[in-house]
């Protein structure tokens, strides 16, 4: 999910989750140690109560023993003398046996006899020491039969209920709840003072990788990442007064290139041989033509304003100049994108691909596709496509591929290159690839945002 993908979020979720196993193991640790002990005590209560009146009684005559029974009764102890053992034919577990060993350690009085002991875990049905039913609860929490054969040869047998373990304390479970909240308030405050500066960080390196002036960012959170930030602050006024000297130099050089050009083209008309005028006034529209790609390849990006502008009818505009012109480009394109961009850059590089598929390929089919996140602007032609090793070296500067493309001599071999630059400085790109029934397909990939 989205929401989970930031450091912030995964932060506070890791530490969230990290309180909870803590304290889930704290509680079950606590839990079952609590009722170890709780059970020790139960265990030690019933052998002393047990052992007291089996002692007791032991002093007693016949007579004597119903009443002092019915005197010592209640809820949780019932005591009664039967004539026949009653857990007969019953082979005692080791914990039973524990039992009966420390009621026989624990009594001081009397003549030890025989015991018996059960302890049912709610497997069968049972009488409450009170008499009344047993319930479904009263059967889960235990109950446990000890007997002893008394001087008389009759029975003492004794029924008492192993109370319910009572559940955690509310207040514990408070407190844990708390410590939880509370810890993922400090992990929360914690990284957003480390993702914050991040943040910003990424969307000033973002708006320095369209070609923007990066903002000035203040200094902030842990010692590390302020001193990111001013070095960052550092960096990016220095790669801007590096950018701005050479655009001021390429503004400088090519102003002075267009005055000697245009005095030798002017000299170049008095030439009275006609076909050294001709290949002189050639030379010079080259070399005018590559000055003036030079100059629009370094300067993409420099000058001009991001807007938002519609994608479509920018492509559509720039396909019909070229078809006003003879030119035969096809156009797939519905509907409106708007998009943030430099028009007039994007429009030069689009002009650059459908120029090169027609130069090269005889012809341009231009597509749109809007996408989540991008917008596609695919142009394909049917000419004989590129060796698949050299798809990236046409985006080198000045790097001509006529022979594998087509016997005319094309451009000055910067088109390509100047449209990467201008795909790459909006955060996107341009890639080229070699059509399935021949041909080749240039993709230019512009973010919407």
């Amino acid at each position: 999910m989205k929401i989970f993908s930031t450091l912030r979020s995964q932060f506070v979720v890791l530490v969230a989750a990290a309180v909870i196993v803590s304290n889930l193991a704290v509680a079950i640790t606590l839990e079952i140690a609590r009722e170890g002990e709780l059970r020790g005590a139960r265990v030690a209560f019933v052998v002393d109560r047990v052992s007291a009146l089996f002692d007791l009684v032991s002093t007693l005559s016949p007579a004597q023993r119903e009443r002092a029974l019915t005197v010592v009764n209640n809820r949780f102890f019932h005591f009664e003398i039967d004539q026949t053992p009653p857990i007969a034919d019953h082979d005692m577990t080791d914990e039973e046996k524990q039992w009966g060993k420390q009621v026989s350690d624990a009594e001081t009085a009397g003549e030890k006899g025989q015991i018996l002991v059960n302890v049912s875990q709610g497997t069968r049905p049972a009488r409450n020491p009170d008499g009344r039913p047993a319930t479904e609860a009263d059967q889960r929490v235990g109950i446990v039969d000890i007997a002893q054969v008394t001087d008389a040869g009759d029975w003492l047998v004794t029924r008492t209920i192993s109370p319910q373990v009572p559940p955690l304390p509310t207040d514990l479970i408070i407190g844990a709840l708390l410590a939880t909240i509370l810890t993922c308030a400090a992990a929360a405050w914690l990284s957003n003072r480390v993702s914050r500066p991040l943040a910003e960080l990424a969307a000033a390196s973002d708006h320095v990788a369209r070609g923007a002036n990066a903002p000035h960012l203040t200094p902030r959170g842990p010692a590390d990442l302020k001193r990111a930030t001013i070095a960052f602050n550092a960096m990016s006024d220095r790669v801007t007064r590096t950018l701005e000297s050479q655009r001021q130099l390429l503004s400088a050089v090519g102003h002075d290139l267009r005055t000697p050009l245009a005095a030798i083209r002017i000299t170049a008309e008095f030439v009275s041989d006609r076909d050294i005028r001709s290949r002189l006034t050639r030379n010079l529209d080259e070399l005018q033509s590559l000055t003036e790609a030079v100059l629009s390849a370094a300067r993409a990006g420099l000058g001009e304003e991001m807007r938002r502008v519609d994608l479509a009818s920018l492509i559509e505009s720039v396909c019909d100049d070229l078809i006003d012109l003879g030119y035969p480009v096809e156009i797939d394109i519905t509907g409106q994108a708007a998009c943030l961009c430099r028009p007039n850059d994007i429009r030069r590089a689009v002009r650059n691909l459908v120029e090169n598929a027609v130069r090269y390929g005889g012809g341009a089919n231009v597509h749109l596709k809007t996408e989540a996140q991008a917008y596609l602007v695919t142009v394909e032609d049917n000419g004989p496509g590129i060796d698949e090793t050299r798809l990236e070296e046409v985006f080198e500067p000045f790097v001509r591929l006529e022979a594998s493309r087509s016997n005319a001599t094309g451009g000055t071999g910067l088109g390509l290159t100047l449209a990467r630059a201008v795909a790459r400085e909006h955060g996107g790109d341009i890639v080229l690839t070699n059509r399935k029934g021949g041909g080749l397909c240039a993709l230019l990939r512009l973010p919407r945002q």
